[in-house]
């Protein structure tokens, strides 16, 4: 996580020192090279203000993740999903850049994966979860000013889309890597 965070802050050093030209390769709603902003908005951030303010729950909540074991699977599917809802929904002529997305699917993901996983001491620590981050979840609505609601939205559903999609390869008996197929193991 420290190196992702230093990352983070290399990227938007960069961006600064350019006066902030990487911002441009952001998502920009529904045009077709708008598309590749998906891959790079969450790696820029509008001003370093804008990067602390993700980076502070972004560190906590990928903690938790990464020692959930899922890192890997819940980023890439909160990534996606966040992306593509800001490039259908997003205001034409904007661009959209932050983790904002990120963080709001982990924080979701991390909620609710003990109901589709049946485990009470997750649920437990989603409810945890929820008493120390669910103001932030207000964040999913509609607001005035330059905050994209749209990737908080499509980042928490695709928390919960991860976490659904996990809980099958759990349930199953296998790893998210295997496929679903249950591993052997010696008696």
């Amino acid at each position: 996580m420290v190196f992702i965070v230093m990352g983070l802050f290399v990227i938007e050093a960069v961006d600064a020192a350019t006066r902030y030209q990487l911002d441009q390769d952001g998502i920009r709603p529904r045009s077709a090279d708008g598309l590749a902003g998906i891959l790079w908005a969450p790696l820029l951030h509008a001003d370093f203000a804008h990067l602390i303010a993700n980076v502070i729950p972004g560190a906590v909540l990928g903690f938790l993740l990464l020692m959930a074991g899922r890192f890997l699977v819940v980023t890439a599917v909160v990534w996606v999903v966040s992306g593509f809802g800001v490039w259908l929904l997003a205001p034409a002529g904007t661009v959209t850049v932050g983790a904002s997305g990120i963080v709001f699917g982990w924080l979701t993901y991390l909620m609710v994966r003990g109901l589709f996983n049946r485990r009470f001491l997750q649920v437990l620590g989603g409810l945890a979860l929820l008493a120390v981050y669910g103001g932030i979840l207000w964040g999913v609505l509609p607001q005035g000013g330059s905050v994209s609601w749209q990737g908080h939205l499509f980042g928490a559903l695709g928390g919960i889309l991860a976490a659904w999609i996990l809980a099958g390869t759990d349930r199953r008996g296998g790893s998210p890597d295997s496929g679903g197929t249950p591993s052997l193991t010696a008696r």
